[in-house]
């Protein structure tokens, strides 16, 4: 057996909600940890954030731009003008609070909490570079978190920047639970969301006392490849068709040629064509019309995670 990876205790920890200001089981969840003036965890420090407070007062997603795309390098490092987009300014001071990613000051963990219109249960996204404690902390949660399913999202950077607010932590992950309306609480929801939370909180406070993790695999995992827009009109670019009612609400399904995609206004079927099999989520999101996507394509995953414990001092 071979000797596990070592990692540094997780002494800082930030959890934010309301990123998106309508998405509301994480603005709660975050009021209620501060509430209860919850500022530890075993001895590490915990940070609760509302990340967008001007668009949670109005139960708007975003003020002027979409907060969870302000994280580039280059929106991060430009200067702030009279015309600079509120979230663009709120990026920078989140950046200031949290630390950046490669800086000593960075957060040890930051979970960022989200909701989704469409049917993705328990959802961790993060970005791909085979982080074992993100893939030890996604096992525990498959494990312990049960009324839903769980998968995981992986965001290939390698050709692109990181734009979203967990990029910030040292280690760290976008929890996305659904279904649930923008600008609505779901009990249901809300709960498994605070299930997640509260075993990863469970699952940091193991790490940091010395628990060894065993490596294995790591299933149900999701590598992005690309985004499906609506079928359009050639006239003026509206939408000319929708969600096909067999697609529906099927997140995480096998997506094979010759599978309805779109029912089309004029009552026409539009099939998925291409030969590799793979796998759509977020579909029909409904935050995502602005963005000129019905759902994403993702190839399904196993992943290997070597044992893990926390580095003595």
């Amino acid at each position: 057996m071979m000797n596990p990876v070592s990692l540094p205790a997780l002494s800082r920890i930030a959890i934010c909600g309301g990123t998106h200001g309508n998405e509301l089981s994480g603005v709660y969840l975050v009021r209620e940890l501060q509430r209860q003036k919850k500022e530890k965890v075993g001895e590490a420090a915990l940070t609760t954030v509302l990340s967008n407070p001007r668009a949670i007062k109005e139960c708007r997603r975003y003020i002027d731009m979409d907060l969870n795309r302000c994280f580039t390098k280059a929106l991060l490092s430009s200067p702030v003008m009279d015309d600079t987009p509120f979230e663009v300014r709120r990026a920078q001071e989140l950046q200031a609070l949290l630390g950046a990613s490669s800086s000593v000051q960075a957060m040890d963990l930051v979970i960022d909490l989200h909701n989704s219109t469409s049917n993705m249960g328990v959802s961790l996204i993060t970005y791909y570079n085979q982080n074992p404690l993100i893939l030890h902390i996604y096992k525990h949660i498959q494990r312990n978190v049960t009324v839903a399913p769980v998968r995981l999202i992986l965001l290939d950077t390698h050709h692109a920047d990181a734009y979203s607010l967990d990029s910030l932590g040292k280690h760290s992950f976008t929890l996305e639970v659904g279904p649930q309306p923008h600008g609505v609480l779901r009990a249901d929801i809300f709960n498994i969301m605070k299930e997640a939370v509260d075993q990863t909180l469970k699952w940091v406070q193991c790490f940091n006392t010395g628990s060894v993790f065993e490596g294995g695999e790591v299933d149900n995992a999701y590598m992005l490849v690309k985004s499906i827009d609506f079928p359009r009109d050639q006239e003026n670019n509206n939408i000319s068709g929708v969600v096909h009612p067999q697609l529906q609400d099927q997140d995480f399904c096998h997506l094979r040629p010759g599978d309805p995609m779109f029912l089309t206004f004029s009552g026409e079927t539009v099939k998925y064509e291409e030969k590799e099999v793979l796998h759509p989520f977020f579909i029909n999101e409904g935050a995502y019309y602005e963005k000129s996507i019905a759902f994403h394509l993702g190839r399904k995953m196993t992943l290997s995670v070597p044992s893990l414990q926390m580095k003595e001092h």
